[in-house]
């Protein structure tokens, strides 16, 4: 088999992408509404519009992670919103570093 046989693949990073629908997030992170509605409620995720919910890349990235750290360690949403908080400052301080 040679280079030309070979299928070429394609494909779009998510988190680059500007925003996102309440729908597209939900898809992405694949979990059901109500639990990124309850992010955004608790004050984990913003939304960038209040007429329709649009969420930046930088929403899905910290969806992600909220999600893992519910589902893996059993952490409640107030949780979740002070430990990414907490990671926020460290990699702000490193940044600064």
């Amino acid at each position: 088999m040679n280079a030309r046989d070979l299928p070429v693949l394609t494909g779009t990073i998510v988190e680059e992408r500007e925003d996102f629908s309440l729908d597209e997030l939900t898809a992405f992170c694949a979990v059901e509404r109500h639990r990124i509605v309850e992010l955004v409620h608790e004050g984990v995720l913003h939304v960038s519009s209040t007429s329709e919910w649009r969420f930046s890349g930088t929403a899905l990235r910290r969806a992600r992670v909220a999600l893992r750290l519910q589902r893996d360690l059993g952490v409640n949403v107030a949780g979740i919103a002070l430990a990414l908080d907490l990671l926020d400052r460290i990699a702000e301080l490193e940044r600064r570093s």
